[in-house]
């Protein structure tokens, strides 16, 4: 199942510590944390950010299984990634393949980059995963506010972000239902090289991009059949406002934080 595959853009109803924090904790928190991801430098400091991703799992009841599904759609790019640092970081060559070299230095690179492009996807996949929709584009819109001063439009910009993160498993789910199809009426998408596998795809990448314009005139029109002009004059029917526990998870966090890059 492809969208069974991929976790970002999904969301676990839930009541869990995380879910119930403001949207605006959970995106400052994912911000903060994947700055400070690419602070780190040492095995030590990215032991304590894994850390810290285990406590919001654990707080978000988020199970492991789907973190590690998730990461299945990005697997090649972390091999790619993890491949390119061992061979083209000079350093102490340890292993000659041909006139590419494995070096000490690129083993070390390729296992930072590995830590840190794991952590990445698999937090940023819980951002999604215990937020709704709906807020989350509050969220984000009120953190842009600030800036409509200088001509940002922020309810705009987060209304386009939340629902390009909706769409991908609703796309996921058209191109398994075209896949399907193609497949019972005699289409092979696993036999051959990559370049017949690439090249197989491109019938199921035209009605996608078909459906996918479909779709996206369908809720224009939805939208604009509810009398939705932007967000100037718009009201709100809910409120947000930070609590005790928002408080306390991002002090939490800060600490967390502040040990990663001490360490």
């Amino acid at each position: 199942m492809l969208r069974n595959s991929v976790t970002i853009g999904q969301y676990l109803p839930g009541e869990s510590l995380v879910h119930r924090l403001d949207p605006r904790t959970k995106i400052v928190a994912v911000l903060a944390y994947v700055i400070i991801l690419f602070m780190v430098r040492g095995f030590s400091g990215y032991a304590v950010m894994g850390a810290v991703t285990a406590m919001m799992a654990l707080a978000g009841k988020i199970p492991l299984k789907m973190l590690v599904r998730g990461l299945r759609p990005v697997l090649f790019i972390i091999v790619l990634t993890v491949t390119l640092n061992a061979v083209m970081t000079p350093g102490e060559v340890i292993y000659s393949l041909g006139p590419l070299g494995i070096t000490r230095e690129g083993i070390f690179q390729a296992a930072i980059m590995a830590c840190r492009l794991l952590l990445l996807i698999v937090t940023t996949s819980m951002l999604t995963l215990t937020t709704a929709p709906i807020d989350l584009t509050d969220g984000l819109e009120y953190l842009m506010g600030p800036f409509r001063r200088v001509g940002v439009p922020a309810h705009e910009l987060a209304m386009m972000m939340t629902i390009a993160l909706r769409f991908i498993p609703t796309l996921l789910d058209e191109a398994e239902r075209i896949m399907k199809a193609q497949m019972a009426r005699g289409a092979d998408f696993q036999s051959g090289g990559f370049v017949k596998r690439a090249k197989s795809m491109v019938p199921l990448l035209v009605p996608l991009f078909v459906s996918a314009f479909r779709r996206a005139d369908d809720l224009a029109l939805a939208m604009e059949a509810r009398c939705y002009r932007g967000g100037e004059g718009r009201s709100r029917f809910k409120i947000l406002r930070m609590g005790t526990r928002d408080v306390a998870a991002g002090a939490l966090l800060a600490a967390g934080f502040a040990v990663a890059l001490v360490v």
